[in-house]
């Protein structure tokens, strides 16, 4: 750059004006005005710069034509949503296969053991190992057109995917399992799905399902083990009518009677993901190739001009693989030929996976984020170390604001290096997901780890995500705006007095990442989806002025816990109700907080004969205010939680006592006495935050 372009640009004097004037003073002064002007000249030229959005962020979505009041990204050229990226990679079978050619037949999967560093397998060995596995499927009946779905009942680990990819290559479908639903569901959705054989990591799996699924009449016929078991679990499973057999022995098999791939068309069924629902069974949504691969599509059509992703990229999988939030993160990381290494399975090694991998994608969920929060400010132990912690912060939020996002500041060499290393030093994406994060965390953490942090929203209906932040748009509080595959509307809950014209109402979504319906139950399907094809997600969602979603509430007496689980409060309460001391229970859940809490009425009549008998007198007003009548209920609760089959993340955590009757005198019942949880929530506000500050997870 010119030196007068230098100086018009800092609006110093033209060099005319300035010869005039430096021609009087003495040589140390003219030192220092050249020291100056060399230091300003670096700095202007060396600046850190804005990360630019790519288009103008302060109306990010646009109202479709319809006359429903329906968005759509600004991403988009027209109306009409996205339906692939690539046009050589329109199912997830085609991901895989544009993977190998990006990478050059590069290092595709890798695992490691304790304190050893990642091998890895190529894109190639990973082909063969998936068409010697799906041939051994259809050598044992399996088939496109009958037979067709698999089940996979492991942690993240190389031999998922693989087993995935077997399915995709022959036309299979994929059935996730997963036990944290309670272990009664594993055998639900075998029968559901008519699931014959089962791919397992290791032998408590298999023995689960034997419990479960063994016998007479048994769905399943073979279960496939990735680890090495006893001749005991071969001996049962030959009493249960069920083969048990070693993946590797399976591949020979596959591999010996080889097949040519039955390669899926993009409307072809490629997962069907249970969800954990609210109550009864879990449910059962069916997601084609071109609904993934739509979501994926659109995920890379966002971050595509700020991070470029290519075959360098490097992924930490650690988040379950029976979700699709992780699914289609590594969808992403496949069609552009780049690795993805899988966690040790134990979560408590995870910093040590990511500094022996050194990710650059990371995806998190709120939970995780708040671990990392809380750890760095318990480091900062001292009075100078919080106030050099908050200052540097302010800094790097000043720069955020701006759209400065960068590793290389001061204040990230001072203070933030430790937390950055900590994650291998080379993180250069983060998403969030699943559950909603606090806005302090994001902010903080955005900051402190200086790498481009998006926070999305969706739900296994959509495939994953339905919202997404915007590179640029560094602010919390909102989820961004429609993805580009897919147009947001808003509904009128007139019972919630939320009205679409007002820009408020439930949350709905349209467009090829909407799942097809639920596995055999059409009555669920029916109120998921409408007839015009709107997946109705029972959010309530609020645009603000620059065309972002905010969630403000939800539909139904239904909210998530910060680990994605989905908690019904009213049949939980109706289960605590039947404890004798009990006269009235709130259960609340917080979206940022893992577990559930409580308030609780004691029965004014019953409680001071119950706790007689366990030896505590005294008044009732005594009693509420006494910790060791308060653990006794909490006692029964749970008693009574575990014996009616109430799940581990449904039953309260801690809970506190309240000695008068939520009525609707006090505004904390309607007219029809049901539970106003707007207004318990907000009256019992200071009680349920310091439960969850007593709470050590």
């Amino acid at each position: 750059m010119q030196a007068q372009e230098v100086l018009r640009q800092l609006r110093l004097p033209e060099l005319d004006d300035l010869r005039q004037y430096v021609r009087g003073l003495p040589t140390s002064a003219l030192m220092g005005m050249g020291a100056f002007a060399a230091f300003t000249t670096y700095w202007f030229a060396f600046r850190p710069k804005a990360l630019k959005g790519p288009f103008d962020l302060n109306m990010q979505s646009v109202e479709i034509s319809g006359g429903e009041l329906a968005r759509r990204s600004m991403l988009n050229d027209s109306d009409a949503p996205m339906t692939h990226y690539y046009s050589d990679a329109q199912t997830m079978y085609e991901v895989f296969l544009r993977g190998l050619r990006e990478s050059n037949d590069g290092p595709c999967l890798g695992s490691r053991k304790p304190n050893q560093p990642y091998e890895w397998q190529s894109y190639g060995e990973v082909a063969e190992r998936a068409e010697n596995l799906g041939s051994a499927l259809l050598h044992r009946g399996h088939s496109h057109t009958g037979n067709r779905f698999i089940g996979i009942f492991s942690q993240n680990r190389p031999e998922w995917t693989i087993s995935e990819l077997a399915c995709y290559t022959y036309s299979l479908v994929a059935v996730p399992l997963y036990d944290t639903l309670g272990k009664e569901a594993i055998g639900y959705i075998i029968d559901k799905a008519d699931i014959s054989t089962v791919i397992c990591d290791v032998p408590e799996k298999a023995r689960m399902i034997l419990d479960h699924v063994g016998g007479k009449g048994s769905k399943v016929k073979t279960i496939v083990l990735m680890e090495a078991f006893d001749g005991d679990l071969l001996t049962r499973g030959q009493e249960c009518g069920i083969e048990i057999i070693n993946l590797k022995e399976f591949e020979a098999l596959g591999k010996a009677n080889q097949r040519e791939p039955l390669p899926p068309k993009p409307e072809d069924l490629a997962i069907v993901c249970f969800t954990s629902g609210t109550t009864g069974h879990p449910k059962g949504a069916m997601l084609s190739h071109r609904s993934i691969i739509a979501n994926t599509a659109a995920f890379i059509k966002i971050t595509q001009a700020t991070l470029k992703p290519s075959h360098k990229d490097v992924l930490i999988s650690y988040l379950p693989l029976a979700h699709m939030f992780e699914r289609v993160v590594e969808a992403v990381i496949l069609i552009h030929g780049a690795r993805i290494g899988y966690f040790q399975g134990d979560i408590r090694c995870l910093m040590d996976d990511l500094k022996a991998l050194r990710p650059t994608v990371f995806p998190v969920v709120p939970r995780l984020l708040n671990r990392m929060f809380d750890k760095i400010f318990s480091q900062a132990n001292t009075p100078l170390k919080k106030w050099l912690l908050d200052f540097a912060f302010r800094r790097k939020e000043a720069e955020l604001k701006n759209g400065v996002v960068r590793q290389t500041s001061m204040w990230d060499k001072l203070i933030f290096r430790k937390v950055q290393a900590s994650l291998g030093g080379r993180v250069r994406l983060i998403i969030t997901g699943a559950a909603p994060v606090s806005s302090t965390v994001l902010t903080f953490l955005r900051a402190a780890l200086g790498c481009q942090f998006y926070e999305g929203y969706g739900q296994t209906e959509c495939t994953a995500g339905c919202t997404m932040s915007m590179p640029g748009d560094w602010s919390a509080g909102h989820v961004g705006p429609p993805l580009p595959c897919n147009a947001v509307k808003l509904v009128d809950v007139a019972e919630m007095n939320y009205f679409a014209a007002n820009g408020e109402g439930e949350v709905c979504v349209k467009g090829p990442n909407v799942f097809q319906g639920y596995l055999k139950d059409p009555v669920k399907t029916a109120e998921a989806i409408d007839q015009d094809g709107w997946l109705h997600t029972g959010d309530i969602g609020k645009w603000l002025p620059n065309g972002t979603l905010k969630l403000t509430d939800r539909k139904k007496h239904i909210f998530k816990l910060a680990q994605g689980e989905y908690i019904a409060p009213d049949k939980i309460e109706n289960t605590y109700n039947l404890s004798q001391p009990v006269a009235q229970i709130f259960v609340h859940g917080d979206s940022l907080q893992a577990c559930l809490v409580g308030i609780v009425v004691p029965d004014p009549d019953l409680l001071p004969i119950w706790i007689k008998k366990k030896g505590i007198k005294g008044s009732y007003s005594e009693l509420c205010r006494n910790k060791d009548v308060k653990n006794a209920i909490l006692e029964d609760m749970l008693r009574l939680g575990k014996e009616t089959g109430l799940k581990s993340f449904e039953q309260v955590r801690d809970i506190a006592l309240h000695p008068d009757l939520f009525s609707v005198q006090n505004g904390l019942l309607t007219p029809t006495l049901k539970a106003k949880r707007a207004a318990l929530r907000n009256r019992f506000r200071e009680l349920i935050d310091e439960l969850y500050s007593r709470i050590k997870l």
